[in-house]
């Protein structure tokens, strides 16, 4: 009996030690984990998914122009009058009013297909911009993300764009007022997701 109990409370005793021993076993791999996946690129958060906002709008797209910085590349679509409705993520763009895929016109690994919720004629149907279906709307050379801009029409109100860059990575999508009575709608492509 005395064997017993002794055999009882090593076992006991051992399986207090290796459960002692396992916690910071346990605890390693998630700072091996977090340690391996690195702080986010510039604390960039945006993710990769898809963004959508705002109302239909009848002030027309006016311009289109893209910029270079430290952590992202920009695009910027400025409008005659207040937008706020667009629709962007990754995957397939379509021509508006044709849908022809425009994925073997547009540079990239990547596509972002961007819907903003506006034309891009005036009243009286005339084309505010001097871009025409298919056409490459912006110079992106030396940029580090960016790849292509492909126009993809305007039809019932919507304007289509292909934004082709490097490859899927986060992006943030915001509306800007200004210059006086225009709007702004911003996208923004990160250069890496991790520093």
């Amino acid at each position: 009996m005395r064997i017993r109990r002794t055999i009882t409370t090593l076992i006991v005793a051992l399986a207090a030690l290796i459960a002692a021993t396992a916690t910071p076993t346990t605890a390693a791999p998630t700072a091996v984990r977090q340690a391996a996946t690195g702080a986010p690129y510039c604390g960039i958060t945006w993710g990769s998914g898809d963004k959508t906002a705002g109302a239909l709008s009848s002030a027309p797209l006016i311009d289109v122009r893209t910029g270079r910085h430290d952590c992202y590349d920009r695009v910027v679509f400025e409008f005659n009058g207040p937008v706020t409705g667009y629709a962007v993520g990754y995957g397939e763009t379509y021509t508006e009013g044709e849908g022809l895929a425009l994925s073997p016109y547009t540079a990239g690994d990547a596509l972002l297909r961007v819907s903003l919720r506006a034309p891009a004629y005036d009243d009286e149907h005339l084309a505010t911009v001097p871009y025409r279906t298919g056409e490459h709307v912006a110079n992106v050379l030396r940029y580090q993300t960016l790849r292509d801009v492909v126009f993809g029409g305007s039809f019932e109100g919507y304007s289509t764009f292909a934004v082709g860059v490097r490859a899927r990575l986060p992006f943030r999508v915001f509306v800007l007022a200004g210059p006086g009575g225009h709007s702004r709608i911003v996208l923004d492509v990160a250069h890496q997701w991790q520093e």
